[in-house]
């Protein structure tokens, strides 16, 4: 994982988020300028790819995030759709605005477990509306499977 010259944990300073364009700011994370989300750390994922209105995650589940019967949990899939779909509406984002997830939705298709190997979340920007935007995104494995896919709208603000 690229990182920052930054503790673990450190995020990125609050006066850098309404400076930097929503995409200037993911790019940061990409290239190692800026730190990743502490959550990035937990759950061993990170940013691989960004573009206007598009943003790739890249992970590898293991049995340490097993939910009972044996299965990656489902919080981890959602986690990465989240985050993919949350940092493509981001990426086109002017300095000075910010998001939330106002809601996400999440279809399982494929189970995961810790041979799944590195998984791939994709998340595209659908609409990039001035107060709610919405955001589509899929998670592949090594070969290409659809695993999850789901859609989100977030909110958007000034900062």
């Amino acid at each position: 994982m690229k990182s920052a010259n930054t503790p673990p944990g450190a995020k990125a300073p609050a006066h850098l988020m309404k400076q930097m364009t929503g995409l200037a700011f993911m790019q940061g994370m990409l290239d190692g300028t800026l730190p990743h989300a502490p959550i990035a750390a937990v759950l061993k994922m990170e940013v691989t790819h960004v573009e206007h209105g598009r943003v790739v995650f890249e992970g590898t589940p293991e049995a340490s995030y097993y939910n009972p019967i044996g299965s990656v949990h489902g919080g981890y899939a959602a986690t990465l759709l989240d985050s993919c779909m949350g940092c493509a509406v981001h990426t086109l984002l002017p300095a000075g605005r910010g998001y939330s997830t106002l809601e996400f939705k999440v279809n399982f298709v494929r189970p995961m477990t810790g041979q799944t190997g590195r998984v791939r979340a994709e998340g595209r920007v659908i609409h990039p509306g001035n107060r709610a935007a919405t955001a589509e995104g899929h998670i592949y494995d090594s070969a290409g499977k659809l695993l999850a896919h789901g859609t989100t709208t977030c909110l958007v603000f000034p900062l």
